[in-house]
């Protein structure tokens, strides 16, 4: 079977009335858990940008209380978890400015927890890369936004 394009789905969407349109948005939703996060992120969360990255920040609060710190190599999956959390809703945003603050609270959470990053390569390089791409989404932001953010990237 044959997957078609963004363009005649597109224009597919735009013939069908609302009710079909319900219908197949709820199918959807039933079969896998991105869809449903992505719908209920652009239904109720995408109006209030600021309200949304609260409610992630203190999920992520939660996840580094429960990081377990005994070895470096549960440490390093624990972080990988709650990166891949990050980075699934920076995807659902998709404004840089909410990726931005997301990425700079995850980088001082890891160092606020205590987390050996200098003793370990591999916890060094996943920081190192996330502080990449801080700075690269960084340079893509207004001059005025990145006044505002230049402080707290610095400490990183």
């Amino acid at each position: 079977m044959k997957t078609a394009s963004v363009y005649e789905i597109q224009k597919e969407l735009s013939v069908l009335e609302n009710k079909d349109l319900k219908e197949i948005c709820l199918r959807l939703v039933k079969y896998k858990k991105e869809n449903k996060e992505l719908l209920s992120y652009l239904l109720f969360d995408a109006q209030d940008e600021k309200l949304f990255v609260k409610n992630i920040k203190a999920d992520l609060d939660v996840l580094f209380s429960e990081i377990n710190k005994s070895n470096a190599y549960i440490t390093k999956k624990g972080l990988r978890k709650i990166l891949r959390f990050v980075n699934r809703y920076c995807k659902y945003s998709s404004l840089k400015q909410t990726d931005l603050e997301l990425r700079i609270y995850f980088c001082a959470k890891v160092k606020l927890a205590a987390i050996p990053i200098d003793t370990n390569t591999v916890l060094a390089n996943l920081y190192n890369r996330e502080v990449k791409k801080i700075k690269t989404n960084y340079l893509k932001l207004h001059e005025d936004l990145q006044f505002d953010y230049k402080h707290e990237i610095d400490i990183l």
